[in-house]
């Protein structure tokens, strides 16, 4: 069975692809940014996608019309978090709107995903706060959890937190667990080459490239190294004043292995913090490089700038892991519906 559902926050749609894919049906997705609301657009023409500030919807005629409801929300800074005030709480941030979404569709099931860091932001405060305003909004928590992409068939070191909510006068009903992981670690060979995840070598594609400085520099890194593997009179030019705080900053002068999944992906390839340079060729990862690690279809096409590209790829839920989650909200929305369609039952033989 399939289930109607809105997405939030859609970005480029690595989670609206996996969802899709575990069978839910989107009759709406809202992104405030242009590019990304570009490629939803070129690759489902038949989504609604309505571009901008989620802040100018108006959600009130999907009341109690659509099962589902999911959106990775920015975190941005709660000022007044953690007060108990519920949605006073949180007026001024994307979480509200997120929220008020929520309270206006009703919808018996909704999915909220963001970064690890979530859940010791503001000393936890502001997960807390969150917290409050879910049970305000009269839904329960079923599943909280931070996922590890690499154990969902996906090649790369991601983590997501994510929050699952059901209508309270469905709560009692819910049957719900996170998705087993998946019998083995998908490495960047698997995302890269022919295997398990996809059928031929990953096709050629635009790519940023590193100035001739940097470059020399990471010709010395090998696979699986960072700059802790170079000369130390390089180390220490390259590394300037970083070099005497000690400690990891492992992902500067990083070059990534084929037999490891890959570090997590950043909006942008080659910054010097949190660089993601190719097992062999010294350059960054290319475009379709990106998509793969994100475990996106070849043929899904990203528009605008190379920078955007990167970005949108670089922001988005990986396409199997949020399959994976699909899989475990579809088990939980039919069980749903299979107790409540037994209650109806009992209670028409009831009044015979």
């Amino acid at each position: 069975m399939s289930f109607s559902s809105i997405e939030l926050f859609a970005g480029a749609g690595g989670l609206a692809l996996g969802l899709e894919k575990a069978g839910f049906e989107a009759v709406l997705l809202n992104e405030v940014d242009k590019h990304a609301c570009a490629t939803l657009r070129q690759n489902r023409p038949n989504w609604n996608v309505i571009e901008g500030g989620i802040e100018k919807i108006d959600f009130t005629s999907y009341r109690n019309k659509v099962d589902f409801v999911s959106g990775g929300f920015p975190c941005q800074s709660f000022s007044y978090a953690g007060n108990q005030r519920g949605f006073d709480d949180v007026r001024g941030t994307l979480f509200f709107e997120f929220a008020r979404a929520i309270a206006e569709i009703q919808p018996k099931v909704f999915l909220a995903e963001n970064v690890r860091g979530l859940l010791n932001h503001d000393g936890g405060r502001t997960l807390a706060t969150i917290e409050a305003v879910i049970a305000n909004l009269g839904y329960t928590l079923v599943g909280s959890s931070v996922l590890k992409a690499m154990y969902y068939r996906v090649p790369q070191k991601r983590e997501r937190l994510f929050l699952v909510g059901v209508r309270n006068d469905l709560a009692d009903k819910a049957d719900f667990s996170f998705p087993k992981p998946h019998e083995r670690l998908m490495t960047l060979r698997d995302g890269l080459k022919a295997g398990e995840l996809y059928d031929c070598d990953v096709p050629e594609s635009i790519g940023q490239i590193y100035p001739a400085k940097k470059k020399a520099v990471l010709d010395l890194v090998p696979p699986g190294g960072c700059w802790r593997h170079l000369p130390d009179a390089i180390q220490r030019e390259y590394m300037k004043k970083s070099y005497f705080l000690g400690g990891g900053r492992t992902g500067m002068a990083r070059r990534l292995s084929w037999d490891e999944a890959s570090l997590t992906l950043t909006c942008a390839p080659a910054q010097n913090q949190t660089e993601r340079c190719h097992p062999d060729e010294t350059r960054p990862l290319t475009v379709r490089e990106y998509a793969r690690i994100q475990t996106f279809p070849d043929n899904w096409e990203f528009k605008g700038t190379m920078s955007a590209q990167y970005k949108q790829i670089g922001n988005a839920v990986p396409v199997n892991l949020a399959w994976a989650v699909g899989n475990s909200l579809i088990h939980l929305l039919n069980s749903l519906d299979k107790t409540v369609e037994k209650l109806n039952q009992s209670n028409c033989l009831q009044t015979l």
